[in-house]
């Protein structure tokens, strides 16, 4: 019998939420589709895997038997999937390195050049991170490495090879009524509508809407950007305000938008992140000694 992986996730998320409402939320899909997939996956097992109450879903005997090795199937395809496209960009002498959109300018021509000195042969496959995956790539093991502006407490969940910190800044129309100021309070921007990008960045989705020093109090969304230029036209036409990092107002400078520092606003941590599991290979540690050469010359490339 042939389970779709997807139905198993699914499964797996809801054994851990124990109700659907977040686990649909967790994967990003609607309710009835979860419900749907789980319907789906007793029909082709022939058993009843949950006890459905107004308290949420648990387990049922055969449901705890299945869940005790759903897990470890999951990461062994997860790791399977990896080695696979590891070893085939191995085979055509590939690095794929992920980028934000507003870090792409910490890594320049120097950066590629001191890499191809260190591994002759090799090439820099560069892909821009998608917002619809927190990841961006590395756990299905479509890219290597990846360039991130993160929270600290990131480091926790992956291996990270710190290349330095930035500020985060806030993107504002030029005739925004605190576009005047040189510096601004994050309680300044607080009741102003945000640019967010979508629910499906998961952790991104909150760390740019700076979720932890709003200490629980709720953002209005002005507008949702699926990519970075989408975010730029919004914030353009005044439908919101929005977090970046401090390089984009280099990588992006318009006469009709406003970057200001914020005062109490953590910096991110900029760093190269490969998941916990995967050992540092002889191509990746190149890169991150390259990085580490040419850090901050974005701007003089």
């Amino acid at each position: 019998m042939d389970i779709d992986t997807r139905l198993l996730r699914s499964f797996a998320a809801v054994c851990e939420e124990g109700q659907l409402t977040a686990a649909a939320a967790r994967l990003f899909v609607s309710q009835p589709t979860l419900t749907k997939q789980i319907r789906q996956l007793e029909t082709l097992l022939g058993v009843e895997l949950f006890e459905r109450s107004r308290r949420g879903m648990a387990p049922t005997p055969a449901g705890r038997a299945l869940a005790g090795h759903a897990g470890a199937m999951l990461a062994g395809w997860d790791e399977a999937l990896r080695a696979t496209r590891a070893a085939a960009a191995e085979q055509v002498a590939t690095l794929r390195v992920g980028f934000e959109g507003g870090i792409i300018n910490l890594m320049t021509r120097s950066t590629v050049a001191d890499f191809s000195r260190r591994m002759p042969g090799w090439q820099v496959e560069l892909r821009q991170n998608n917002w619809f995956d927190p990841t961006s790539g590395l756990a299905t093991g479509e890219i290597d490495l990846t360039l991130w502006h993160a929270p600290p407490y990131l480091a926790s969940q992956y291996n990270v090879a710190v290349l330095g910190e930035e500020p985060r800044v806030v993107a504002m129309p030029a005739g925004h009524r605190l576009a005047a100021l040189a510096q601004v309070r994050l309680a300044d921007l607080l009741d102003e509508p945000f640019v967010a990008i979508p629910h499906e960045a998961g952790h991104w989705r909150e760390y740019w809407l700076a979720g932890e020093e709003r200490r629980g109090r709720p953002v209005r969304i002005g507008a949702v950007a699926h990519n970075t230029d989408e975010w730029l036209a919004a914030v353009v036409c005044g439908q919101g305000i929005g977090i970046a990092p401090e390089t984009m107002s280099r990588l992006a400078p318009r006469e009709d938008v406003a970057y200001r520092p914020v005062a109490d606003l953590s910096p991110s941590q900029v760093g190269l992140y490969w998941p916990k599991d995967r050992q540092l290979t002889p191509a990746m540690a190149a890169f991150v000694h390259s990085c580490r050469a040419t850090f901050g010359s974005g701007s003089r490339d």
